[in-house]
């Protein structure tokens, strides 16, 4: 136990060593006052579409993450699971480590169902997965776009096809109850990465771009696997110095690229504050009282 407290303390610190290295490097990308400037110039209406859209990502990732736990035998109203998934949203921005939301919502189902949390976290697990899987798809269609990357659509769909194949061939074989659900839960997972970069596309009409757009959301797609990865703050920092990078390396305006990325987190992050709404009131989620991380922690240690 003693050794475990020390692996997490110095996990996170480390994680906050990055991120601000990450935000320093950032910042002598941009400035402040230009992400003031970008928010004062950018068109409202695109900016309330970008908005909407990450907001139905959002709602259909809940309805993909209730579908996993169907698979499993355990059934929950989508209404408390949209609750759970809020909560999840905004912890992940502001607990780092190995708890954050998802260790919120194991707690919350294994506490008030009787199943096994080992059980949830297979359908966790698999939920970040499937967006993962989304996430190469939707990539790998761009790259098909993109003849500047002198990638051959032969060679870009064979990846795609043989990819798939091994993940499906995988889920069949070791996880029947997931495998059942595929097509349901992947559709859902499809939606949830087109409806991200429908915001994307939103927020470079925001800032009036007139460019090709295949290239940004490009990079935009590949800086998402950040998202995939605990960290603190929603991965601020992290998402923009790829977004740099990938900006660099197909020579595009590394400014807007950044501007872009930081648009998107602020769009997120008020859609995560939606979560305090429980802190305030736990009885929406029939509890008295929200538990500390140390009592999360120490409930999902439990099978271990």
């Amino acid at each position: 136990m003693y050794k475990k407290r020390i692996w997490t303390v110095s996990n996170n610190i480390f994680k906050v060593i990055i991120t601000l290295i990450a935000l320093y490097w950032v910042s002598t990308k941009i400035s402040f006052n230009d992400l003031k400037e970008a928010f004062e110039n950018c068109s409202p209406g695109y900016f309330l579409l970008g908005l909407l859209s990450y907001a139905i990502s959002q709602i259909i990732a809940s309805s993909r993450l209730n579908t996993f736990l169907q698979a499993i035998g355990l059934n929950v109203s989508e209404r408390y699971n949209m609750r759970l998934y809020q909560l999840g949203l905004l912890y992940n921005f502001f607990l780092p480590g190995g708890i954050g939301g998802d260790g919120y919502k194991i707690y919350f189902l294994k506490k008030n169902h009787n199943i096994r949390g080992r059980k949830i976290l297979s359908a966790v697990f698999f939920d970040r997965l499937s967006g993962l899987w989304a996430l190469g798809i939707i990539t790998g269609v761009l790259v098909m776009f993109m003849p500047r990357l002198e990638i051959p659509n032969t060679v870009t769909i064979a990846c795609l096809v043989l990819g798939s194949a091994t993940y499906l061939y995988v889920m069949h074989l070791f996880f029947r109850n997931f495998f059942k659900r595929f097509i349901e839960t992947h559709i859902k997972a499809l939606a949830v990465q087109g409806f991200q970069v429908l915001s994307a596309v939103a927020i470079l009409y925001a800032m009036n771009f007139q460019g090709k757009f295949s290239p940004y959301l490009l990079i935009f797609l590949l800086s998402s696997l950040v998202a995939i990865v605990p960290s603190i703050l929603g991965g601020v920092g992290l998402r923009e110095s790829l977004m740099t990078f990938g900006a660099e390396y197909f020579q595009l305006d590394s400014h807007l690229a950044v501007l872009i990325s930081l648009v998107f987190y602020v769009i997120s992050l008020l859609i995560a504050t939606s979560g305090i709404y429980y802190i305030i009131r736990p009885s929406r989620l029939g509890t008295d009282r929200m538990p500390s991380a140390t009592e999360v922690e120490q409930e999902l240690e439990k099978e271990e």
